[in-house]
């Protein structure tokens, strides 16, 4: 009976293929190994490091400040007379006026500027060392016997035992 899709086969054959395969796994002339190693990716990012905040605040002082006012005063001066005759008749209706005068205080407020403070920003740069373990692979040749083997780079023959 044939081959009914690939279901029913004699035991030989499939005996054959699966000692085929044995031996092209086991004949290899030629093969490679590929080495490798890890490298750093630094990845620099911005976080916000906090914040400056320029205010003023209001203070109060007391000041005392001496000011030299003038006023005018009235002088009255008494001279006796030696109680001498007069025509004149005793009335009240004679008066005298004199205006005086002094110089009062007055404070007024006014601002003037004292300073300026200002804020920028500028960048500096420095730099920050960085420690990390990085893996490498690294190829080892073991050799069992009398073989001889030549780095093909043209450095010297490796003979292991």
């Amino acid at each position: 009976m044939g081959d009914f899709l690939g279901l029913f086969g004699d035991d030989k054959s499939r005996n054959q293929e699966i000692d085929t395969e044995s031996e092209i796994q086991n004949d290899q002339t030629s093969g490679a190994l590929k080495l490798h190693k890890e490298e750093l990716d630094i990845i620099k990012n911005n976080v916000d490091a906090g914040e400056v905040v320029l205010s003023k605040d209001v203070v109060e002082e007391q000041k005392t400040v001496d000011v030299p006012v003038m006023h005018e005063e009235v002088v009255i001066k008494r001279t006796p007379i030696n109680n001498e005759r007069s025509d004149e008749a005793i009335s009240s209706e004679e008066t005298i006026h004199i205006p005086v005068t002094q110089e009062q205080v007055e404070v007024n407020k006014y601002t003037v500027t004292t300073e300026e403070i200002s804020a920028s920003k500028r960048q500096v740069q420095e730099t920050q060392q960085v420690q990390e373990t990085l893996k490498h692979e690294e190829a080892h040749v073991n050799t069992t016997g009398s073989v001889d083997i030549a780095d093909s780079s043209g450095f010297e023959d490796i003979n292991n035992s």
